[in-house]
């Protein structure tokens, strides 16, 4: 119960600060200002949906179902762009396109920038979900519908593709609640939208009642968000086969179309991973060169210190939460469930400015210590860490437990020598997905980090800020050289799992 109040602390806070404001603080909705900028979040976050939705999809069937060339290899690379942080993807093509890039455009900056960048750092949400339910998608249906008459076209639009609504809703929600939390791409591309006028609201003002305020109109979109993901996600479901075994359908033969399709993967991976890579080892080099290259052994030990720090602590307080909603089911304890994830779909800012309004009126002895910091990596990102000892701790069979009992061990040796091996690793996947997503967290580690206590997340905003794009690329290929061994060693696993249902690899 403590975690689960604790974890939404954000909530109940801002809610209590935006009532307490009065009639001035609320007038801040009705200036023209503020509408505007609801309207282009609500543009940008529409737009970044549906075309990494469009190109998840569509990089998903080809990997999965099609003779596409070196599909295998595609699938790999389709999913590293995740290690890129999404503003260093917006960093690189301003390296690109932007002001003295390699193809300075006009139109980068605003709208098309941002729409471009959270594109392309989302679009492997939809992709992965959507993968791997055509890895599990009993062939049958397709094939029935094919002895019937219809055609491959009517076939996939309308049998494969509502089986798989699921699973692309779901990828799609996780696209909308990124590009609605994003700060960093935004900010870079001077696009005004919630999360950047909340900053700024902050910022500049004496009274941050009007940031807020402004911080309970993106939890509205956000819940709006879920909602129509909710009503939009039907009652499709991925169906597996009547042996229990899934077996691969029928693969696609793309004729002339096969090279096209080998070049809209080729053009997606290039734009996605391979781009940003190249801009920030070229800018990277430029650095180097100079006697003031940035410092980044310091940020580096802090990202390291303050991701292990959030991941160990999100697996300490997952796991009381776990072990009641898997051993001792109710209505109390799923309550306490739910109520660890009030705060996940939140933006990071919205939460940091919960916890500075909090620490400055509440606890102000915490306010802009490590502690504080740390705590809002756990409510941020909790649900992840829970979601692997939960996963993990339903695996284990309590009668394996009980035998032990009954052989004469005490409580703390079957824990010892029984529980804590076979949960081991699902506690230890829920914190690395802390970790990483810790590692890459900007806005509220901007706000509640001590003073003088750089991360590379800050080390990349504090120099693109000034337009110093070369010293922002060292650190953030460590970014990247943190993360992309995680997700590539994930990635590869899934992909060997899967291989043999095609003869291509052994199980």
């Amino acid at each position: 119960m403590v975690v689960a109040a604790l974890a939404a602390l954000p909530v109940v806070y801002l809610a209590v600060r935006a009532g307490t404001g009065g009639a001035d603080a609320w007038a801040v909705l009705r200036r023209p200002g503020t509408v505007a900028v609801v309207g282009r979040t609500v543009l940008l976050v529409a737009s970044v949906t549906a075309a990494a939705t469009a190109i998840g999809v569509a990089l998903a069937w080809l990997v999965v179902r099609t003779d596409l060339p070196g599909r295998r290899v595609w699938g790999l690379a389709a999913a590293l762009p995740l290690v890129i942080p999404s503003y260093v993807t917006a960093l690189a093509l301003i390296g690109t396109l932007g002001p003295g890039g390699l193809l300075p455009v006009s139109w980068l900056f605003g709208f098309p920038g941002a729409f471009a960048a959270l594109t392309l750092a989302t679009y492997p949400y939809v992709f992965l979900l959507t993968a791997a339910a055509l890895h599990r998608l009993d062939p049958a249906l397709e094939e029935a519908a094919r002895s019937l008459g219809r055609r491959r076209v009517a076939v996939f639009r309308q049998v494969t593709l509502p089986v798989l609504r699921p699973s692309i809703a779901g990828g799609s929600v996780l696209v909308a609640l990124y590009a609605l939390s994003d700060f960093g791409v935004v900010s870079l591309m001077r696009y005004d939208v919630l999360t950047r006028a909340i900053y700024q609201q902050y910022r500049s003002l004496f009274d941050r009642t009007p940031a807020a305020i402004l911080g309970l109109v993106l939890v509205v979109l956000t819940v709006l968000v879920l909602v129509a993901e909710a009503r939009g996600r039907g009652r499709g479901r991925v169906q597996r086969s009547a042996a229990g075994a899934a077996r691969t359908g029928e693969t696609v033969a793309l004729g002339r179309a096969r090279w096209t399709a080998f070049a809209f993967c080729a053009g997606v991976i290039a734009l996605a991973l391979v781009v940003p890579i190249g801009v920030l080892v070229y800018w990277a080099q430029r650095a180097g060169a100079r006697p003031d290259g940035a410092d980044v052994i310091g940020p580096a030990a802090n990202s390291l210190l303050v991701s292990g720090l959030g991941a160990a602590a999100a697996a300490a307080a997952a796991l009381p939460v776990a072990a009641l909603a898997v051993r001792h089911r109710s209505r109390w304890t799923s309550a306490i469930q739910q109520a660890t994830y009030a705060s996940n779909a939140l933006p990071g800012v919205v939460i940091a400015l919960a916890l500075v309004f909090f620490a400055t009126r509440v606890a102000e002895p915490v306010y802009q210590t490590l502690a504080l910091l740390v705590f809002a990596y756990v409510v941020r990102f909790l649900p992840q860490a829970l979601a692997g000892a939960q996963a993990a701790l339903a695996r284990v069979d309590p009668q394996l437990e009980h035998a032990a009992r009954g052989l004469g061990a005490r409580p703390w040796r079957v824990l010892a020598r029984i529980t804590a091996p076979l949960v081991g690793p699902g506690v230890l996947a829920g914190a690395t997905l802390v970790f990483l997503s810790t590692m890459k967290e900007l806005p509220a580690t901007l706000l509640l980090r001590p003073v003088g206590f750089d991360t590379l997340a800050t080390e990349v905003w504090s120099a693109t800020t000034v337009s110093a794009y070369s010293e922002a690329a060292l650190p953030a290929l460590l970014l990247i050289a943190f993360s992309a061994p995680v997700v590539y060693g994930l990635q590869l696993r899934r992909s060997r799992g899967t291989a043999g249902r095609d003869g291509s690899a052994a199980p």
